[in-house]
């Protein structure tokens, strides 16, 4: 059986890069570094963790960590069709859910509609793609004390 494909969600991009307890406890339960199938992030992610390292101010340190880690990853470019066609999916998807509309950032979007179109699993640390799963996408919910109990 090959390995799962997996596509990050911003946040844990963020918190990989932090190398904290979260950290190990999600490189260790999905096999992040040992899969021989890369993890992948959408370009909108490059985006977000760059205004948050900026914003925080990290130092040079910090940002050569950020620089390796996206640089280890499968970069998903938003220009594709099937990105695109995906993204209107869940758009509209979201907006008719059975149990009422749900309004999704444009980021959280497109990060979406990258794991879409790849077929991939997308891994995160909050709520805001369940109501995708499993109807369009598979997500990965991990809970950001789960590392404390591990």
């Amino acid at each position: 059986m090959s390995d799962p494909f997996y596509v990050l969600d911003t946040n844990i991009v963020l918190t990989l890069v932090r190398g904290n307890t979260l950290a190990r406890f999600i490189d260790n339960q999905f096999g992040l570094r040992s899969s021989k199938v890369r993890p992948a992030i959408s370009i909108v992610t490059h985006g977000e963790v760059r205004v948050l390292a900026s914003r925080n101010g990290w130092g040079a340190a910090k940002l050569a960590a950020l620089d390796q880690a996206l640089n280890n990853l499968v970069t998903v470019d938003i220009h594709q069709p099937a990105v695109l066609d995906a993204y209107v999916e869940i758009d509209l998807y979201s907006q008719r859910h059975p149990t009422g509309a749900r309004n999704m950032g444009k980021n959280d979007l497109w990060i979406a509609a990258c794991a879409r179109a790849a077929n991939a699993v997308l891994l995160t640390t909050d709520k805001d793609f369940d109501h995708l799963d499993p109807a369009l996408l598979k997500v990965k919910y991990i809970d950001p004390s789960s590392a404390g109990s591990a």
